[in-house]
Order: structure tokens, then sequence, then C-alpha cells
């Protein structure tokens, strides 16, 4: 009889708090969709700034299609117009007009220098690449930890900050296997792009490996759009400009 009472005292204390447990894969998944639709189209500017004050701007135009297809073609400045560059799933690629075929490029490399390296240029899906391995709530935020799916993924493990209502990413960190701190992203300027579309329209990063730089992405023209899979080629990536 003992040993019922303690079984429905059990039941008592923990389903209410189960009940209420968040899912991470889901609340993950909802934060990747606020932050862009499965499909899309954008412009973005990337500001390299070193610490002398000095910077380099580039302009892209960028298509998304599905959790792990990417490609994005430089439009500014004159020296870069032309460049393309494509993602599948952990494969990338950069074509350099009158070059030949394009060329593989790593995750952690960088096609416009700076602290954004080409995961964070053609970033997946957070849900594509990583699990979620606890979600902790605080007064206004989710904290969500989440750790790589595999070993080719830019970072071990990431860490993000999500306001609760909007649930949009305030702050992501970046680290090794070990921990370490890689860089940090600051999310900001929460925008109405149209189309059901409000998500921060500025991501800044700085990091500790790289003291005094800091790099800015301004979104500008987020809206749905759907692609066939030729875009997301190699052979397409000499036209992708044609899209615009």
């Amino acid at each position: 009889m003992l040993k019922i009472l303690h079984f429905i005292l059990a039941l008592i204390i923990v389903l209410p708090f189960s009940a209420f447990a968040v899912d991470g894969t889901k609340l993950l998944r909802e934060i990747d969709r606020n932050l862009s639709p499965e499909s899309y189209e954008s412009y973005r500017k990337l500001i390299n700034i070193e610490p002398d004050g000095k910077k380099k701007e580039f302009t892209l135009f960028t298509v998304k299609k599905g959790l792990d297809k990417v490609a994005s073609v430089f439009l500014a400045p004159a020296s870069e117009k032309g460049r393309s560059t494509l993602r599948l799933g952990d494969n990338m690629w950069l074509h350099i007009p009158n070059v030949g075929k394009p060329i593989r490029i790593t995750s952690l490399q960088s096609v416009v220098g700076g602290v954004f390296n080409n995961a964070d240029i053609l970033q997946l899906d957070y849900a594509a690449e990583y699990d979620v391995l606890k979600v902790e709530e605080e007064d206004t935020e989710y904290l969500l930890r989440l750790k790589a799916k595999t070993k080719t993924v830019a970072y071990d493990q990431i860490k993000i900050w999500a306001d609760k209502k909007k649930k949009l990413p305030i702050k992501i960190e970046c680290l090794t296997e070990a921990g370490m701190l890689i860089k940090t992203l600051y999310f900001k300027d929460v925008k109405d792009f149209g189309g059901g579309i409000v998500r921060p329209a500025v991501i800044e990063t700085d990091s500790p490996l790289y003291k005094g730089y800091k790099s800015v992405m301004i979104m500008a023209g987020v809206k749905k759009r759907t692609f066939k899979d030729e875009v997301f080629t190699l052979t397409f990536m000499p036209n992708l400009e044609s899209l615009r």
C-alpha cells in the first residue's frame, strides 16, 4: 500500500513539471523558420571593421532552398563582382569568373575575410546541423545548448539565447569541443520584411581570436521565393545573378 502511495505522490510531483517541459527540437525549428523562410532570397551587406576603424564592404545576393541548399553571388565591390558561392550540405564551392571550374572551400575559411566564416555566410538551418542537448528558461529568454550532429560542422557546440515571445535569437556563442569560445553573434534591429517575415536585420560578430576586429551583416529584401534544384548546381554558379 505504501508503495502505491509513493508512486501516486511521485506522479503528482513530476507530471506538472514534465507537462510544461519545453520541446527543444521544436523550439529550434521555430527559431530557424522565424529567422528565414525555408526557401527565400535576400540581399546582404557584409562589413569587416579592423581595429584602426578601417572598413571593407561586400554586397551579396543570396538564395536558399530547403535545409541544405544555399548560394550567393557578389554584387560589390567591383573587384569581387560575379564571384559566387554554393553550399550543398557540408560541401562548399567558390566560382571565380574566367577561372574555370569552381574550387572547393571549407566552412572555417572566409571568402570575405573578417570574423564571419563561410559557414556563417552560407548558414543552414541550425536544426539541420545541431541537436538540442538542453533548454533552460529565464524570465524573458530561452537558453538552448546545442551539439553538432557531425564532426564536419564549423562549431562543435553553440549556445543560443532566444527571446521567449518572438522566438528569435538575441545572442549566439560558438564553441569548440573543449568549450573554448570561438565567436559571439549578436542579433539586433528586429524588422518587418513583409510576408510574415519579422527578424533581426543586423548580425554583429566578434571573436577573442581576432581581438579588435568586428564584422557586421545587414539584411535587406528578405522574401519567400521558390527555386528549381538546378539553381543549386556547379554549372549554374556563373548564372546566379540572372535570378535577380
